[in-house]
């Protein structure tokens, strides 16, 4: 609901925090510049959250979801090419996100790419099919497509669990599943990608055993939210892409390569100075700190790419909240040394 409502760190209204000193704060006592620390700037890196206070926002009684999907054959590289120029722009109330995979052909059986379309709709599927009708008449959407269901069961639905699981299964802990091994990078997208990048992509995929991407639409409310508002400033792009390869043994070696050739071949393709990244896919090819230590110029590499400007501010943050860098991991806020003074 991003596109409707913003993200959930931007509605949070209150935090609990344990800081360094082990002062447990609310809104009130941490201060106004902590709390905005919080919001998106990587708790790790100033303290341990308790909980969060986030502000509820209206759903319809009935949502409506769909997947529909195109394999190249069906012409899949024009489908991706067109959903680009209406997903961000599209009524606020429709969020179409892009899976993209290798899978094989069922007629063929020869491996090709496949790109399936899942959407949210907050409103019922006479709405939707209007909205699609005027909007992405492409896609061909029908209403054999749609499923209308309760916003919960929606979460279900997006989530990948099967038809009828009961929703208590959200209550649950996460099942134990076989080891897995994966690689994860992204990007940001300011311009539609050119079908004829599209096509250099599939060739790319279809070299790799089991990779994934995955496309995010922005626009809507997230586009009316001031870069600074919160650590988050990927406002103003079209959609964010994840890149991923999975792997359960073998030689690790050989999927971080593929992974990160594919990184490099896009880089014409997404936001430039800086080359802007998503947080919460940490990505070490980014750069880390030293195990003991952080320093902000080193950490600039990455942390330009998360946070733009804002950056600045989280280290000023870090050096009022925890000047001796209790809280650090690989790619946690430097704070400043004691003798080098102010930013």
């Amino acid at each position: 609901m991003m596109r409707k409502y913003g993200l959930g760190a931007d509605n949070v209204v209150d935090a609990r925090i344990i800081d360094s000193n082990g002062k447990i704060l609310d809104r009130k006592t941490m201060g106004e510049d902590l709390f905005w620390a919080i919001r998106g700037g990587g708790g790790a890196s100033f303290g341990i959250i308790l909980w969060w206070k986030i502000k509820l926002v209206p759903v319809p009684q009935n949502v409506t979801v769909f997947s529909v999907a195109k394999t190249l054959e069906q012409g899949a590289t024009k489908f991706l090419h067109r959903w680009q120029q209406v997903a961000p722009f599209v009524d606020e109330d429709l969020f179409i996100r892009v899976f993209i995979q290798v899978s094989n052909d069922s007629k063929t059986g020869n491996k090709t790419i496949t790109t399936v379309y899942q959407a949210q709709f907050l409103g019922d599927s006479k709405i939707l099919l209007n909205v699609m009708q005027k909007s992405f008449p492409e896609l061909g959407l029908t209403r054999n497509d749609c499923t209308e269901t309760s916003w919960i069961k929606s979460v279900l639905y997006i989530a990948g669990y099967p038809s009828g699981t009961p929703t208590e299964i959200l209550l649950q802990g996460k099942a134990t599943l076989p080891k897995i091994y994966f690689k994860a990078k992204s990007d940001f997208v300011k311009d539609p990608i050119p079908e004829i990048t599209l096509e250099g992509l599939w060739k790319r995929l279809l070299q790799e055993t089991s990779p994934l991407m995955i496309l995010n639409p922005y626009g809507g409310m997230m586009s009316r939210i001031s870069e600074s508002a919160i650590p988050f400033p990927h406002r103003n792009v079209l959609f964010k892409i994840q890149y991923l390869t999975v792997w359960q043994a073998g030689d690790e070696a050989e999927h971080m390569e593929w992974i990160r050739k594919l990184y490099s071949y896009m880089a014409p393709y997404v936001t430039m100075f800086p080359r802007q990244a998503y947080v919460n896919y940490r990505d070490l090819d980014l750069g880390t700190n030293k195990k003991s230590s952080t320093n902000f110029i080193e950490a600039n590499s990455w942390g330009y790419r998360y946070f733009k400007d804002n950056f600045n501010r989280l280290v000023k943050v870090k050096t009022k909240i925890d000047p001796d860098n209790f809280f650090r991991h690989e790619q946690s806020i430097p704070p400043l040394p004691q003798t080098q003074g102010h930013i």
